[in-house]
């Protein structure tokens, strides 16, 4: 939970500093699931459990960050 957090400031950082950050954050997670859905580990006969929480994990991530603030 806390490297969750932690790369979700590190993400949000990034972000704002970016002329669009929503853009920005929306690019980043379709990479970051296009890489998730390509997760080939080695000697495992199916991948298809890792995958899955691995998106989940990214879901979860991205759902702790919130909208950009308007102040």
């Amino acid at each position: 939970m806390a490297c969750q957090i932690l790369i979700t400031g590190l993400i949000a950082r990034v972000a704002n500093e970016q002329r669009d950050p929503l853009r920005f954050l929306t690019d980043f997670r379709d990479e970051i699931k296009a890489v998730v859905k390509g997760v080939n580990i080695s000697g495992m006969d199916n991948t298809d459990r890792v995958r899955q929480v691995a998106q989940a994990t990214v879901d979860e991530l991205f759902s702790l960050m919130k909208p950009p603030s308007t102040d």
